[in-house]
């Protein structure tokens, strides 16, 4: 893909992504399917440039990042047609970034997935999530 950068001793698995992962192309970043999907389809959006932080990229490589973003919905939904989407990006150490080269990840989400979604992203800080316990929701 693009040139491999050394993370922690070994390639990053991005820079190195073979071409039979990538999905869709759009100039300065790809799409692919997740190696370990949390469901069926999950894709990751991936710049082709090694970056660590999304807020480090150029206004170019973001549009490129949310024309595949539309274009991976769209194919999921002809394929899956999930119910929602959770689309997120872990940016830094503290977020749980494991792969310090930035991705969005796109997680179609299905009925029944999980006994009860709400909260959705805000289950990283499971204390959190839970906004709604006072039962006005």
């Amino acid at each position: 893909m693009a040139d491999c950068r050394i993370v922690d001793a070994a390639p990053c698995p991005f820079c190195t992504l073979p071409d039979t992962r990538i999905v869709d192309r759009a100039g300065l970043a790809v799409s692919a399917r997740d190696a370990y999907p949390v469901s069926p389809g999950h894709t990751l959006i991936i710049p082709l440039r090694h970056v660590g932080s999304f807020f480090e990229l150029g206004a170019d490589e973001r549009q490129a990042m949310l024309a595949l973003l539309d274009r991976a919905r769209a194919d999921l939904n002809r394929e899956y047609a999930p119910a929602g989407y959770n689309i997120g990006i872990n940016d830094g150490p503290a977020a749980g970034q494991t792969v310090r080269h930035v991705h969005m990840h796109l997680i179609p989400r299905f009925p029944g997935d999980v006994p009860d979604p709400r909260g959705g992203v805000r289950w990283v800080i499971p204390g959190k999530a839970r906004y709604w316990r006072d039962g006005s929701r």
